[in-house]
């Protein structure tokens, strides 16, 4: 699903509107309104820099160090596309129809190879050490097209198969299957150096000259009232007002303007939508989370465009890992970071010290996101609280010591630390964003896997059987979401009300039946496996009735996907029945999508499996988890989640280890002898 961008126009909606109120905040135009000259008084307030800038050259200096360039020639070089395309067609040509996987990461890592080119070895490191050639840029002319490259974006050929073979780090046995199979001898030079093209060019130009000789720090006092402006004073007005119009204040044309707030406001949204599809595409069909998310980022970007261009210190009040909490409740991690990172954006746009800010609240909140979950609840949000300010205060005084502690502002610790507070003054939104979007928050997830509530002890009372199975496969399912870092609350809470439809009829199931009753012994097979399947569809009226959230419910529908009642349909097939006739014994599904559905539908197999294993030694364990596995694997339940092979690995393992932790023999107590007295 994450290489297909969804098709469903509505998810492009929000996107549009989102577009529209990007472009809407972006800044407008203001201008550098003081009057100086050299010699006289500054009549103005104190000016200390907003943003960094750099010191413009005079044209004295820029005259003298033209006249001082380095002479050497930036050598010129023509791309032969042909040498490419056919190392991509002769790779095909190779045996490899074994090695599917390999052959493609082959083609993938050629292809970025000959996009940038490959320079011969003997010309690189010969041009490189005779200094007849600058070697920090070059030429490189594309079919008719050329343009000027730092040397580091092409390739020698030995950094070029140094490349490949980095690319192929996932296959152990890379290197010697490209020898054996001559990979490597694929790749060839396609770059020529021209070297009358090179002296025709480096005669006709003049090499470029940096127009700047140092950096003003965004905090520093360029001049102070009533200090005479000097030469140098000049020099940095003159710099900062060249900076401050080109990056704050506008007097080109309006419609120019807008275009340029269009296209930024654009990218933005294409990195947002390509970060979910990447991520997690999963999302753009639960549209009540992705709205919410597409939300959480334009309230940071609303903060930082309002707030940033008003007030260079009140900035500090705002608690933008607060933006991250918002989606720590309801998203992935692998989700949430590159959100909170896009949505920490708009303060390089809009704030007078973006690139601190964006430091300061990008360390600020991954630590946050890593805490919050051991400082989540009741007053222990204070204390991550202070965490959060304890490293914004640290990276904000980080940046004042490259300063040199001039002009230091040491009130904008106290407004960091009250920053910190709000955000614990606004987390309890969530509870109205959960309210709104119909969301699950990981503490209402907290909530509903509270054994004292009323669904479980009814389900405890009618079908204890069950409710035990239940509690078993939330520890399995834990353990194993815990290893492939996958929502261990989540699927924990999921585990407990997966069957819960079995409390409406518990005596069909045989962890709840009476000893000396048999539930089945009246009913044909047919009979059995339509009231065992029953169990899915009974579940989902008590989570209606119950009022459990939609992502629960999905659980109930998925923990057994599209399988077979195998018990009965064996025992049907045995009778003499048609083995075609599958379609009485097969639950409705659907599949598992997700990790989390992935993990419980296994581990309720394997608890289910394990309390009849005979073998309980840790080869007949990893011999139960391993065949539970390559059924489910061999019956396409995994074909529509979104798990790797590599997390199946992983989590077995720990099912393993987990199982033989559970079943482990016991110490044997010898008896006291009885003595005489």
């Amino acid at each position: 699903m994450g290489d297909k961008l969804p098709k469903d126009y509505k998810v492009y909606i929000p996107l549009t509107i989102l577009f529209v109120l990007l472009v809407l905040l972006m800044p407008r135009s203001t201008s550098f309104n003081y009057k100086y000259s050299k010699g006289s008084p500054w009549m103005y307030p104190t000016l200390v820099a907003e943003f960094d800038f750099p010191i413009l050259k005079t044209g004295a200096e820029l005259l003298q160090d033209r006249n001082s360039a380095q002479k050497s020639v930036i050598p010129y070089y023509k791309k032969d596309s042909r040498i490419g395309i056919k190392a991509v067609q002769d790779l095909n040509s190779k045996k490899l129809d074994d090695y599917k996987a390999f052959r493609r990461c082959v083609a993938s890592a050629l292809t970025g190879i000959y996009q940038r080119g490959v320079v011969a070895d003997e010309d690189y490191f010969a041009n490189s050490q005779d200094g007849e050639y600058d070697w920090q840029q070059v030429y490189l002319q594309v079919e008719k097209r050329a343009e000027r490259l730092p040397s580091e974006e092409i390739y020698s050929r030995s950094s070029a198969i140094l490349e490949l073979q980095a690319s192929l780090s996932a296959f152990p046995y890379a290197d010697s299957l490209c020898r054996v199979a001559g990979i490597y001898d694929l790749i060839v030079p396609d770059l020529k150096l021209d070297e009358q093209m090179s002296q025709t060019i480096h005669s006709e130009t003049v090499p470029e000259i940096s127009p700047t000789k140092g950096l003003v720090s965004a905090g520093q006092v360029i001049v102070s009232n009533g200090e005479i402006v000097t030469s140098e004073v000049e020099q940095l007005l003159n710099s900062y007002k060249t900076e401050y119009d080109a990056s704050v204040g506008y007097r080109g044309n309006r419609l120019v303007l807008w275009l340029g707030n269009a296209l930024l406001a654009f990218a933005l949204v294409v990195v947002i939508f390509f970060t979910i599809q990447l991520t997690s595409p999963v999302i753009f069909t639960q549209f009540n989370k992705y709205t919410y998310l597409l939300l959480v980022f334009f309230l940071s970007a609303l903060t930082a465009s309002r707030v940033g261009p008003v007030s260079a210190n009140g900035i500090y009040l705002v608690p933008f890992p607060l933006f991250a909490y918002y989606l720590l409740a309801f998203f992935r991690k692998r989700l949430i970071l590159p959100v909170y990172i896009i949505s920490l954006v708009p303060l390089l746009l809009f704030a007078r010290s973006g690139v601190e800010l964006f430091v300061m609240n990008l360390v600020a909140g991954i630590v946050s996101i890593y805490v919050f979950k051991f400082f989540n609840r009741g007053w222990l949000q204070f204390i991550n609280a202070f965490i959060v300010f304890v490293v914004l205060s640290a990276v904000w005084f980080s940046f004042r010591c490259v300063e040199g502690l001039a002009g230091v502002d040491y009130w904008n610790i106290l407004r960091l630390f009250i920053g910190s507070l709000v955000s614990v003054a606004f987390y309890p939104l969530i509870y109205l964003f959960e309210k709104i979007f119909n969301l699950v928050s990981t503490s209402r997830l907290l909530e509903l896997a509270d054994t004292n509530n009323k669904a479980l002890r009814e389900l405890a009372e009618k079908a204890p059987g069950t409710f035990q199975h239940s509690l078993q496969v939330a520890n399995f399912a834990g353990a194993a979401a815990r290893s492939i870092g996958a929502d261990d609350v989540l699927v924990r809470t999921a585990a407990l009300y997966h069957d819960i439809g079995k409390s409406v009829n518990p005596l069909c199931f045989v962890e709840n039946e009476q000893q000396g009753e048999d539930y089945h012994k009246s009913l044909d097979a047919k009979e059995s496996a339509k009231a065992i399947i029953r169990h899915v569809t009974d579940g989902l009226a008590l989570a209606e009735k119950y009022k459990l959230p939609r992502v629960l419910r999905e659980f109930i529908t998925t923990h057994h996907g599209t399988t077979r009642t195998a018990y009965f349909y064996n025992t049907y097939v045995n009778n003499g029945g048609d083995p075609e006739d599958v379609a009485d014994f097969m639950y409705p599904g659907p599949r598992p999508t997700t990790r989390e559905q992935v993990i419980l539908m296994i581990s309720d197999a394997l608890e289910a499996a394990s309390r009849t294993l005979k073998d309980k030694t840790p080869n007949g364990i990893s011999e139960l988890v391993d065949r539970i596995l390559l059924g489910k694997f061999q019956e396409q339940q995994f074909n529509d989640s979104e798990i790797t092979i590599k997390e199946l690995t992983t989590m077995s393992e720990t099912l393993k280890d987990y199982i033989q932790q559970v079943y482990h023999a016991r110490v044997v107590y010898p008896k006291a002898r009885k003595t005489k007295k």
